[in-house]
């Protein structure tokens, strides 16, 4: 009886070595402890005695680190990894070297540092950059009609081009000292999500010179003499910027670019024999391309004579030619979707340039695909994230509005639960997505490139940014279908697929990206297991692989002790901050981060190479990661907010519904898992009780449609940045003139009802009703006048445009307006 107690404390206190990740050393300490209480009290026989203590003695010499152990153990351990390792091209290595872990490594970790996190500074603009965002920006907005760039310029106007050069718009990246504006990460996040909600093509054409391109290229690769030339003049708009990745042959395989470059020597305005490249190139879809006048340019660079070194393959380089250039050809227009930004298609065929044009000149050959990667891993977090937000937040506006001004069946359509569901989520995932926008732009702001959160977020907010204007077009109906200088949903709809599309397609960014360099970014052990196989000293290759191996197998041990524990329990005694809403879900995310690292290492384990093959498993696990890391943004908004209670709807909507999201990945990764003995034994350590996370439920849902559908300052929080008119001719100004002004006259509308129902009154149509009511005395003159403006307002929120039965192709004018209903009605 004593042996078997014996037996039971020394596991339960081995448990708690694996739980609390103790060292080697601390195990074996741990054990020899409990052999000891067996032998002085366990009444055991004596041989068994001995067996036990051998067995300790070997395995703690082999299992503590020491030289013994590299030899025995670790040395043909390398030697396996170096064999079975999948080959890494050198792309693939620059792609995983881009960037920092930030966030993305806690939540590998299985024990992500919640005080590390809400520990970071609020994200917020400079006073100056405020002003820009209240002042300029606007003064855009407000100079921009989309319905005649998108439908009769196909262009901005002129004045709008110009507005945009003269205030800086261009140079928002670049430093005060060559005349750029030197904003942060997230003034430039909402700068493009404002220009976002007004015109989607004035939001593409300022974000592209402030992402990935020259202007960023430049400042981090390009010699001085470079950066002193060309930063002040794209600062001022006086260079127009394209950056030539994308070629006919190769898109989502930009490693593999067939453009190419020779190195020889060349006439360059009047030298004869000048050192330069000449380079041949085709390239497609890409922005700005019609009107640059700087053009950088991604291609592969030979040296067959070996002029710069030995190697006849240089590799990826990257260049800055004017588009001037003897050879340079630009082509026609690309049409994408209607948003009708600039984009086309550039070539060259035996192009010479001088090696000053490379970017950072001779010194940089070969590093084109490390800068574009390292480039690549703060940029992809801004831009394209803050066009998704922006629409969301242009969605949950004028949706909740929409719903609680449109009426059907005498009550506002908002208010069906049908339409209640797809408005829920619209707020839902308009919150989850702005808190991952800002705390990301503000990791950038604090020195952080988060490759692998780039990913998430670019990812995510694109594809959540679809469903929310797919549920606003839902909603909106008839409204939402027709085109017209009236609807300001369609064009953002449409636009839709091409950020879904551009820096890295969303099929490739969730199936590759987001875990395929995660896994080995993030993990804690990997990247370094990988190192020590390519290290060529070979003491110091055992020696890190011999850490790092032990420490991956001690990593597994504890994830696997943590989320059998984490399981049962469901969480509860984790220590966790918050307050009593938040720190739940701070205990549930603690223990979805455990189970997702050992799923991760698992999946590793089980699958091996072919796990880079595995698109669909690496995409699940990718859902996982992404899920917990937006879950932690909306934690992180939701402290940094204060707390407030009236919040709560939002987060609790978002979280509940990430959970959910983790849920299902869970389930169908380990539905897919090619060992059914393992797949059928794990989900009894992560959901021992059954699937637990739920969809949010019905009451919560409506909880977040009333928010939205009324002015409060959580809906003005929630949609912060959104563009509206004050002119009541706009139609956003007069969609929330109209929700003022219904919500106003509410009362009054239901007293026409009692009146109606009484037989006081009677008619079918509203101001005949308010005739009446206003005749006998039911309602007083400044009722039946708000009731008036409320009425018009709505009819105008309603109403869509019209267009002549050619739509306006041929030269027919009609010399009078056309009878509307609404005037035969009232004759």
């Amino acid at each position: 009886m004593n042996a078997l107690l014996i037996v039971l404390a020394l596991l339960a206190a081995l448990w708690v070595c694996a739980y609390h990740r103790y060292t080697a050393l601390g195990w074996s300490a741990v054990i020899a402890v409990g052999l000891g209480a067996l032998t002085a009290e366990g009444d055991l026989p004596r041989p068994a005695l001995v067996v036990f203590w051998v067995v300790f003695a070997i395995g703690a010499a082999l299992l503590n680190p020491s030289p013994l152990r590299r030899v025995i153990l670790s040395a043909p351990l390398l030697a396996l990894f170096r064999r079975i390792l999948p080959q890494v091209s050198q792309t693939e290595q620059e792609a995983l070297a881009a960037g920092t872990v930030w966030w993305d490594g806690d939540l590998f970790s299985g024990r992500p540092d919640w005080a590390k996190l809400l520990a970071l500074p609020k994200p917020a603009l400079s006073a100056e950059e405020k002003a820009f965002v209240d002042g300029p920006v606007e003064e855009l907005c407000a100079m921009l009609d989309d319905w005649q760039i998108t439908h009769e310029l196909h262009d901005l106007p002129p004045h709008a081009w110009q507005f945009i050069k003269d205030h800086g718009f261009f140079g928002m990246i670049i430093p005060r000292q060559y005349g750029g504006l030197g904003f942060s990460a997230l003034a430039h996040s909402e700068v493009v999500l404002k220009l976002t909600t007004r015109s989607g093509t004035a939001a593409v054409s300022v974000m592209v010179p402030n992402s990935l391109g020259p202007a960023e290229l430049l400042l981090h690769y390009g010699t001085d003499a470079q950066k002193n030339y060309y930063l002040p003049r794209l600062a001022r708009g006086l260079e127009i910027p394209c950056f030539a990745l994308t070629s006919p042959e190769a898109g989502s395989d930009a490693g593999g670019i067939p453009d190419f470059g020779i190195v020889c020597r060349g006439e360059w305005e009047g030298k004869p024999d000048v050192l330069g490249i000449r380079l041949t190139w085709e390239k497609r879809y890409i922005t700005l391309g019609p009107i640059a006048t700087l053009i950088g340019l991604a291609f592969r660079l030979y040296d067959p004579d070996h002029v710069l070194g030995n190697h006849e393959d240089v590799g990826i380089t990257l260049a800055l030619i004017p588009s001037r250039t003897p050879g340079v050809h630009i082509g026609r227009r690309h049409l994408p979707l209607n948003v009708v930004f600039m984009n086309g298609p550039n070539w060259g065929k035996d192009v010479f340039i001088p090696m000053d044009y490379v970017i950072g000149g001779a010194a940089n050959v070969g590093q084109g695909w490390k800068m574009l990667m390292n480039c690549l891993a703060a940029g992809r977090s801004i831009s394209l994230p803050a066009n998704g937000v922006g629409i969301a937040k242009l969605c949950a506006l004028t949706t909740g509005a929409y719903g609680r001004v449109r009426t059907q069946f005498k009550m506002p359509v908002g208010r069906f639960e049908g339409v209640e569901e797809a408005i829920a989520r619209i707020g839902g995932n308009t919150y989850i997505m702005d808190a991952a926008r800002v705390m990301t732009a503000g990791a950038v702001d604090l020195g952080e490139k988060p490759s692998v959160v780039s990913a998430i977020v670019k990812y995510h907010l694109t594809e959540r940014g679809r469903q929310v204007i797919n549920d606003a077009m839902d909603v909106h109906a008839g409204k939402g279908v027709c085109l017209g200088p009236n609807n300001y949903l369609a064009r953002s709809y449409q636009s839709v697929p091409i950020a879904i599309t551009v820096e890295g397609a969303n099929i490739l960014t969730r199936s590759m990206i987001i875990f395929g360099q995660g896994a080995i970014r993030g993990h804690p052990w990997v990247l370094k297991e990988i190192d020590a196989t390519l290290e060529t000293d070979r003491g110091k290759a055992l020696k890190d692989f011999d850490a790092a191996f032990f420490g991956h197998a001690a990593f597994v041990v504890s994830n696997l002790a943590r989320t059998l524990w984490l399981g049962f329990t469901r969480g509860h005694g984790v220590s966790a901050p918050g307050d009593r809403h938040a720190r739940r879900y701070f205990q549930q995310l603690t223990r979805m981060s455990s189970a997702f690292a050992l799923m991760a290492d698992i999946s590793m384990l089980l699958l091996g190479g072919s796990l880079k093959r595995r698109e669909r498993m690496s995409a699940r696990l990718g859902d996982i990661l992404s899920q917990l890391y937006l879950a932690s943004a909306a934690l992180k908004r939701y402290e940094d907010n204060g707390e407030p209670a009236q919040e709560l709807p939002l987060l609790q909507w978002s979280v509940r519904d990430a959970f959910c999201r983790i849920d299902a990945a869970f389930i169908e990764l380990l539905e897919n898992l090619p060992f059914r003995a393992v797949s059928t034994f794990l989900p009894y350590i992560i959901f021992p009780y059954g699937r637990e996370f739920k969809p949010p439920r019905d009451a919560l849902s409506r909880r977040v449609v009333n928010v939205l559908m009324e002015p409060n300052p959580v809906r003005e929080r929630l949609t912060a940045g959104v563009y509206v008119p004050r002119n009541e001719n706009e139609p956003v100004g007069a969609l929330e003139a109209a929700l003022r002004a219904v919500i106003a006259v509410e009362p009054v509308e239901a007293k026409l009802r009692a009146a109606a129902k009484a037989g006081a009154i009677s008619g079918r149509f509203a101001d005949e009703l308010a005739a009446q009511a206003l005749a006998k005395g039911v309602i007083s003159k400044a009722e039946a006048e708000a009731l008036e403006r409320a009425g018009t307002l709505r009819r105008k929120v309603i109403m869509v445009d019209d267009f002549p039965q050619d739509l306006g192709k041929s030269e027919i004018v009609q010399s009078t307006q056309p009878v509307t209903f609404e005037a035969l009605r009232k004759k």
